[in-house]
């Protein structure tokens, strides 16, 4: 039996993503997972289906995420991803609350909207 919480997390963690500004969460059939988008950049990937190995990862800062995986053994370095700047967390643990995983998907949208071009963001901002 699949755990109800994988399940209520993978939703709420795409109703999370779609709520930020410019942000799309979809379905990537290519990559057969739930992408994190702002302008055609991803910002993170989830397991589309529940499983006791599903993950959610997230970008974030170099140093924070070595910190990051030693103190939680739920996360690990980006699966599929670069190792340095992205860490994968499990969707089953109990050490994160859904508010610190939302304080991540944050992190990492606002890491990558700062390598947008500067045009983008100029446009974004002139239509909020």
């Amino acid at each position: 039996m699949v755990n109800p919480i994988i399940i209520t997390r993978i939703k709420h963690f795409q109703d999370f993503g779609s709520s930020l500004p410019h942000a799309k969460v979809y379905f990537r059939e290519d990559w057969h997972t739930i992408y994190f988008d702002i302008s055609g950049k991803m910002f993170g990937l989830m397991s589309p289906t529940a499983s006791e190995t599903s993950i959610i990862t997230l970008k974030g800062d170099p140093d924070a995420n070595i910190e990051l995986r030693e103190i939680y053994p739920d996360i690990t370095a980006g699966y599929y991803a670069n190792k340095k700047h992205w860490n994968s967390i499990k969707l089953t643990t109990s050490a994160l609350s859904d508010q610190e995983i939302e304080n991540m998907i944050i992190h990492s949208y606002k890491l990558v909207y700062a390598n947008l071009p500067l045009a983008v963001r100029k446009a974004f901002t002139a239509s909020d």
